[in-house]
């Protein structure tokens, strides 16, 4: 069993190493986003791969896509920053037949690709389409990978529609056993993971007459906004506060009273559906507030 892998190389420290407390000279100031702080979005299985694209093309900053399937085709989805076949070296199309079982089996044999995807990621943004062999089969497996190897772990499920059938009972049978991985299910206990389902069925009653093409968009917003507001937003302003306070200690700035770096935004307004902020990234801000020793008529070295 073989496995083709299209990637880029990529840095593999992470955010929680380095926002401590200051250390040697002081902060860090080489933190670059995309680079030690990694987001990775992978989309498994045909539906996720169709909102994995619409969210590629939309070009979110610092963020690295991956697609993962059973089918061929995924070689040929230059959208993607990676993109990772489940099947042999030959060549030879692999079938899945809809079967979990042979979607499980390709992923474990894919695990190297994986986790050289994986290995010191940030955050990872896990989106799969349940109901086939790839989506049923190889998901569970693929968030096993990320959550052994990442720092905080989103995963989104995304349902058949109810005329699907088959399809939709097997996706309700996957989603209860992502709840017995144990490496997933150990982060969301400790509040680095979340969980949510994302049921094509909903739209039905609240968009009516949604045209297919257009549920990929919805469901493509969502995750982007969800990306934007709780990994985003919050590591690029914990970023330049470490970058501040690396400015401050380096010129010896005096200051008449402690001050108190203000890091995150006030909070937004929840939208319906949306994953809320997690509380890894939310305590981490607590990290990065700076006091100052004040010390009369201190200047910097080597200064005239």
């Amino acid at each position: 069993m073989g496995t083709y892998e299209a990637e880029h190389s990529s840095g593999d420290r992470t955010l929680t190493s380095f926002l401590g407390e200051p250390h040697g000279d002081g902060w860090p100031t080489h933190l670059r986003l995309g680079q030690e702080v990694r987001i990775v979005l992978a989309a498994v299985g045909g539906g996720a791969i169709r909102v994995g694209r619409e969210i590629a093309r939309r070009h979110i900053r610092h963020l690295e896509t991956v697609a993962i399937n059973c089918d061929p085709k995924v070689q040929g989805f230059d959208e993607f920053d990676r993109r990772v076949y489940l099947g042999p070296d030959s060549g030879v199309e692999s079938d899945t037949g809809g079967s979990p079982v042979v979607g499980g089996v390709l992923a474990r044999a894919a695990e190297p690709a994986l986790q050289r995807i994986f290995h010191g990621a940030t955050f990872v943004i896990v989106v799969g389409s349940l109901g086939g062999g790839a989506g049923s089969g190889a998901f569970p497996y693929i968030l096993e990978v990320a959550s052994r190897n990442a720092e905080v772990v989103s995963a989104f499920v995304i349902k058949p529609f109810r005329c699907e059938g088959e399809r939709r009972a097997l996706a309700d049978r996957s989603i209860g056993r992502l709840h017995f991985i144990e490496a997933f299910t150990e982060k969301r206990e400790r509040g680095y993971a979340t969980l949510q389902t994302l049921d094509n069925e909903s739209l039905v009653a609240t968009h009516g007459g949604l045209a297919f093409s257009r549920v990929s968009e919805h469901w493509a917003h969502l995750i982007e906004t969800h990306v934007e507001r709780s990994f985003l937003g919050p590591s690029e302003s914990l970023l330049r506060a470490a970058q501040a306070a690396q400015i401050a200690q380096m010129t010896h700035e005096t200051y008449a009273e402690t001050p108190s770096v203000s890091v995150l935004p006030p909070p937004a307004p929840a939208i319906p559906g949306l994953v809320p902020m997690l509380p890894a990234v939310q305590a981490s801000a607590a990290e990065v507030e700076l006091t100052f020793e004040v010390i009369p008529e201190a200047r910097p070295p080597n200064l005239p």
